[in-house]
């Protein structure tokens, strides 16, 4: 439904195409879902993918089961699979990597990296090439750009290169903190036994 919807497709099975341009030149691959200007605009043979909102996935060729949902979600991925972006400008900038789930406005936007999880406005927002970080929250993590296996949970930037930390904060107050130096609350290191008790009454 829509000029040039699924206009190249030859034996591809099990699409749906709705929206100018959607599965312009896909030619053999299946079960791909697009809904929206330009969805899906140079899949060829990538499958099980689903795009809905202007350009989702627009240069997506042979990546498969991607979900891109909001206006340019997954906007540049190419070959890029199993990544899941859910708003507007969501993973925009990746290309190849692959099993990055980002959901809200901006999430994950510039990043070119595997295994990384965004949730919350802008979260890991800047990240590039670091991988296996975590970042739950309004801007949690949105200064990270090449630092690996974080976990941040609040309204929490971190630094470009921090990397092996956990960070929760309350707002934009960093509450704990467990990095290679070892466990620090409320910005004070952590001198107790090691008890929950310790913990609780600190």
């Amino acid at each position: 439904v829509g000029v040039d919807a699924l206009k190249a497709n030859t034996t591809g099975w099990g699409n749906v195409a709705t929206g100018h341009g959607t599965l312009l030149v896909n030619t053999t691959g299946m079960v791909n879902t697009a809904y929206g200007y330009n969805c899906l605009w140079s899949n060829t043979t990538g499958w099980g993918n689903t795009a809905t909102g202007q350009d989702a996935l627009r240069v997506n060729t042979t990546g498969n089961r991607n979900i891109a949902i909001g206006n340019q979600a997954l906007r540049k991925n190419t070959t890029g699979s199993r990544n899941t972006a859910v708003g507007a400008d969501a993973l925009f900038s990746n290309t190849t990597a692959q099993l990055s789930t980002a959901i809200g406005w901006g999430a994950l936007y510039s990043s070119t990296a595997n295994h990384n999880t965004a949730t919350g406005y802008k979260a890991l927002y800047a990240t590039t090439t670091g991988t296996l970080n975590i970042g739950i929250g309004y801007g949690a993590g949105d200064a990270i750009t090449t630092g690996s296996n974080n976990t941040i949970i609040g309204d929490l930037p971190g630094t470009t290169t921090l990397s092996s930390t956990v960070i929760i904060g309350a707002g934009t107050t960093e509450r704990i903190k467990v990095d290679s130096t070892g466990l620090y609350i409320n910005g004070a290191a952590f001198t107790g036994g090691g008890s929950s008790v310790d913990i609780q009454d600190t």
